[in-house]
């Protein structure tokens, strides 16, 4: 069974800063680019950050310079350093799994988010 385990979201003031943590279970870890997206109240969902099985990573516009996403493959996990957060940075994250190798290809597993709120 696979699942997607987000945690460390929370409350937190303008320029504050979270980690947000994602574990993953059941998964072949390396066979997947690892994805956080984002959706705010009355949104849609959008992606934030991508890390690639090889390590590379790519960032949102809207976050460039101040989140960074890494991967540790032996503990299964991604994480997400959270800086400079904003008000407009108040959403529930999800992290996502997109199957990237042959084994994998067209699986895709979501978490069930955890909430960011940036207010003073």
């Amino acid at each position: 069974q696979v699942q997607l385990v987000e945690s460390g979201g929370g409350l937190v003031q303008p320029g504050g800063s979270l980690r947000l943590s994602c574990s993953a279970s059941g998964v072949t870890f390396s066979g997947y680019d690892m994805n956080w997206y984002r959706q705010a109240p009355g949104k849609e969902r959008e992606l934030v950050a991508r890390i690639f099985s090889t390590g590379r990573s790519n960032y949102a516009d809207f976050v460039k310079d101040r989140f960074t996403m890494s991967r540790d493959h032996a503990k299964k996990m991604v994480f997400l350093q959270m800086n400079s957060l904003k008000l407009e940075d108040t959403a529930v994250y999800y992290c996502n799994a997109f199957g990237s190798s042959a084994g994998t290809s067209g699986r895709v597993y979501w978490g069930q988010g955890t909430q960011v709120t940036v207010s003073s």
